[in-house]
């Protein structure tokens, strides 16, 4: 049985998403600042992230807030904290490239206990407790049952912070495709989790991803019977201000997930994060 913050999450998941929705025909008129090379943001993430921790808040008034817009506000409950990217694929969304969503984590010391990440253009609701399973739009999802890296369709991105690396991941991505299917790069990292968790996806990977790109994702992954790693295998580190400022992350069913990892390892893009 998943956790009543869920109910929670889901009203203000919704609430953001609806901020999205308003201003999909006045995308001209937004304005956007620059916040690194290449990374954006607008005054859609900063309106969707205000509505969406004011309804958390005002059940859950003591927990902290890591927001992508906001960055860390401490709750007088240290040990609880929302983890939240109230719009994930900006880039998308500010081209009109529909594939963006709205996710939110609760993390108890760094780790995600509840999970829900939405998609307001196709009225996807993903949502995971943990130890309750991974649920989309109110039917349970598992990951895929690849039993190896052949015939995967696999998701990635290229995150403009880690352009140095370009290279490494160039021939990861060659080798790959030797043994896969394809390889999508969509530009939401909360939503190619989201699809391994479902089966969409076989697998993910990325370097350079946040803690509010992936606290939501990494739960549903795990409840739908994945497994998270980073690029030596080993698990990921705590989910919240405290960790690491850049993450690197694969996500698969327990099989492909070794494969892809010894992939990433064998090909020296690992190695390129030394």
């Amino acid at each position: 049985m998943q956790s009543p913050a869920v109910n929670v999450m889901v009203k203000a998941a919704r609430l953001g998403g609806n901020v999205l929705l308003r201003h999909i025909n006045r995308l001209d008129a937004l304005n956007v600042v620059q916040k690194q090379r290449m990374d954006y943001a607008s005054e859609v993430d900063a309106d969707a992230e205000k509505v969406i921790v004011k309804e958390l808040r005002r059940a859950y008034p003591d927990y902290g807030v890591l927001g992508e817009e906001s960055g860390h506000q401490p709750g007088r409950q240290g040990r609880f904290q929302w983890v939240i990217d109230p719009l994930d694929g900006t880039s998308n969304y500010l081209r009109g490239f529909p594939h963006y969503c709205v996710s939110i984590a609760l993390v108890d010391n760094g780790e995600p206990i509840d999970a829900v990440i939405f998609d307001p253009l196709r009225n996807e609701l993903f949502t995971a407790s943990r130890g309750a399973g991974a649920v989309l739009n109110d039917k349970k999802i598992r990951v895929a049952d690849r039993k190896d890296l052949a015939g995967t369709v696999v998701g990635t991105g290229f995150p403009p912070r880690e352009r140095a690396r370009a290279g490494a991941q160039l021939k990861c991505v060659d080798s790959l495709l030797v043994q896969a299917e394809d390889v999508r790069r969509t530009g939401s990292a909360a939503l190619d989790l989201a699809y391994v968790a479902c089966g969409r996806l076989d697998a993910y990977f990325e370097a350079g991803v946040k803690a509010w790109d992936i606290a939501a994702g990494v739960l549903l992954v795990r409840e739908a019977g994945g497994r998270i790693c980073d690029f030596r295998g080993a698990g990921t580190p705590r989910l919240d201000e405290r960790g690491p400022e850049a993450r690197q992350i694969i996500a698969a069913n327990v099989k492909v997930a070794d494969e892809l990892q010894k992939l990433v390892v064998n090909t020296g893009y690992a190695a390129a994060f030394n």
